[in-house]
């Protein structure tokens, strides 16, 4: 191959933009990425030797070396792993496939513009060289291919780079760094060993450094020409728990979630049984930004027999625990194990209940602690992934009851924090179910007319404002022996929280109002299914319900904002005898448009839309004229 002079995607021209003149806090980040990427390579030989063990060229030991040149301002990261072809060279360094990329500009945006923290989180970690060079060469040869065969790439992370073939007998790839003016603490042994062992220590592969000893007669460090090991070379996750520092955990978390910020919890297992296998688990502080791709893969790393089998193992986490990342390290499944046999594996399907169980037993324990910190953190986690936990309800039915524990919501009461046990343990004498209210938003709930005969009797009701919760409704039917009821569904029947006197009174009401609700149903048969009396209001003159069994005006407008038909279902409109209004049905002349206006404003209370606003608005102006 001739050498070749190729211009980069347009996307990678904006990261490597704001790699050179943006990203500069915490340079160190580079060679973790650097780093990180090489022991990927010797990951994926290792994988690809297991069905072609002549991809080790006859030399097995994989590894890492770090070495560099002062005269020639050059950091260099050498590994002998599976190597790229020119293609490859091409399409991994010159283009991203990764979908994140967009989001990656954007979260770049603003106060997070110097982050370079963010930059490994988005599969984009090679341009992080850039930070600290203003050229980078990469001599790379795939394994099993000639020596002839190697390919030289170099950029000075402008707009274009140069490939050209070249002989590189030793398979691998080196990234050679050109140290910009000012960076030369990064030709210093001391310093690129103290990030190793920051950011590196966990790496299985041993990281090799060149000996420095002191040279008294030159009254400096010398380095020899003679290799070390420099990180500890074996995986956190299979050492002994008391071996292991909380900074340590902390810090193989950040590296291998690409997240900044320390996370919520951890936990570290062997389990042994009827499946063997490591697992060491993390929850986030923070929810990632595609959180709500349902799509995405998940966030468990697979080793079998600390081998590296696959990044994002979703079949090992259920989908709504997307957001749990860590290592499970089986000890059962073969080696060559694919996704497809992952599906289908009694070990995995083991594995996948008992790492589960043990994310749920993490959350139970800051949820139901007496400490105020740790429940403060509970309320943290439920802020950024309750609306994703909810999903666990219809997804999990074998630990839907511990789920159900764990739910949160807002209620008339307290606007977050409420569990189901404390709404229980709250519950008036008699009162025999849990009463809920689903709206838009949660001012919109809160001014619900459904809820004023409720705060007239000082019954709790929750309020679910989420987009999941009509959705996690159809699977939460009851929770410690207390049915969840809806207060805009159905008759309204308070059974024993109402007494007989209530009931009497409003029995000859509707009596009483009998022929106006005929002329009610007369005059909306268009719009509602059913006019009847109600007591569930105190001060508004109507309300909007729906009966058992059929959608309420909240989810069917869930529905119509994702662009799909909601089933066509006409409401009941309940309406208050008491009120001024609704007794002006009993004399005014203009009955048709009242009973109209009527209807409108109990449909704008319940967060609905008006399908003819000009019209209402007409309607309203007569009769203020009047």
């Amino acid at each position: 191959m001739n050498k070749q002079t190729l211009s980069f995607q347009a996307e990678v021209k904006q990261i490597l933009h704001l790699v050179t003149h943006s990203l500069y806090s915490n340079k160190e980040i580079f060679l973790r990425e650097l780093v990180s990427n090489a022991s990927d390579a010797c990951d994926k030989l290792r994988f690809e030797a297991l069905d072609n063990a002549a991809l080790f060229e006859g030399a097995p030991n994989l590894e890492v070396r770090v070495f560099f040149d002062k005269d020639a301002k050059t950091l260099t990261i050498r590994d002998n792993g599976i190597g790229m072809s020119a293609e490859e060279a091409v399409a991994h360094l010159g283009t991203i496939a990764k979908s994140g990329t967009k989001e990656f500009l954007a979260t770049l945006e603003g106060e997070k513009k110097k982050d370079a923290n963010l930059i490994g989180q988005f599969g984009v970690g090679f341009y992080s060289g850039f930070i600290v060079a203003d050229r980078i060469t990469v001599h790379s040869r795939r394994a099993g291919v000639s020596a002839e065969e190697g390919v030289s790439w170099s950029s000075e992370g402008a707009g274009e780079f140069e490939v050209e073939a070249i002989t590189k007998p030793e398979r691998g790839t080196d990234v050679i760094l050109h140290l910009r003016e000012g960076e030369e603490e990064f030709l210093s042994t001391w310093k690129l060993k103290s990030i190793i062992s920051k950011y590196s220590d966990h790496i299985s592969l041993p990281i090799l450094m060149k000996k420095e000893e002191w040279d008294s007669e030159k009254k400096e460090q010398v380095v020899k020409d003679e290799w070390e090991t420099v990180n500890k070379a074996s995986a956190l996750w299979t050492r002994a728990k008391g071996d292991i520092t909380d900074a340590q955990y902390q810090e193989f978390y950040k590296q291998i979630s690409y997240d900044s910020d320390p996370p919520l919890a951890y936990t570290h297992n062997r389990v042994e049984g009827r499946s063997e296998y490591t697992q060491l688990l993390y929850i986030p502080a923070k929810a990632p930004f595609d959180l709500w791709n349902r799509d995405k893969r998940g966030g468990v790393k697979l080793y079998v027999k600390r081998v590296f089998i696959m990044d994002d193992a979703e079949a090992l986490m259920p989908v709504y625990l997307r957001f749990v990342k860590g290592v499970i390290d089986s000890a059962d499944l073969p080696l060559n194990v694919s996704r497809e046999l992952l599906q289908e594996s009694r070990d995995v399907k083991a594995i996948r209940e008992g790492s589960t169980k043990r994310v749920l037993s993490m959350l139970e324990s800051l949820a139901d602690s007496d400490d105020a910190s740790e429940k403060q953190k509970y309320a943290a986690f439920w802020k950024d992934f309750g609306s994703v936990l909810k999903e666990g309800l219809g997804e999990d039915h074998a630990n839907a009851e511990r789920l159900a524990k764990l739910l949160r919501f807002a209620s008339t009461q307290a606007d977050d924090g409420v569990s189901l046990a404390d709404y229980v343990s709250r519950m008036k004498e008699g009162q025999e179910s849990i009463y809920y209210i689903t709206a838009d938003t949660l001012a919109t709930a809160k001014s619900s007319p459904q809820l004023e005969v409720f705060r007239k009797k000082g019954i709790e009701v929750l309020l679910l404002v989420d987009r999941v919760d009509e959705w996690m409704l159809s699977h939460l039917y009851e929770f410690e022996g207390k049915s969840l009821q809806s207060v805009a569904k159905g008759a309204f029947d308070l059974g024993k929280l109402q007494d007989e006197e209530e009931k009497k009174q409003a029995e000859e009401a509707a009596a009483e109002f009998k022929p106006v609700l005929e002329r009610l149903k007369i005059a909306l048969k268009d719009r509602a299914k059913d006019v009847r009396v109600t007591t569930r209001l105190v001060e508004s003159a109507a309300c909007i319900v729906v009966e058992e069994g059929d959608m309420s005006g909240h989810l069917a407008r869930l529905l119509k904002q994702a662009g799909q038909e909601a089933p066509k279902s006409l409401p009941t409109l309940e309406v208050n005898a008491a009120h001024a209004l609704v007794k002006r049905l009993e004399t005014d002349e203009r009955f048709d448009d009242l009973a109209q206006i009527i209807f409108d404003q109990a449909l704008l209370a319940e967060g609905g839309n008006l399908e003819d606003p000009a019209t209402y608005v007409q309607r309203v102006n007569r009769l203020l004229a009047a």
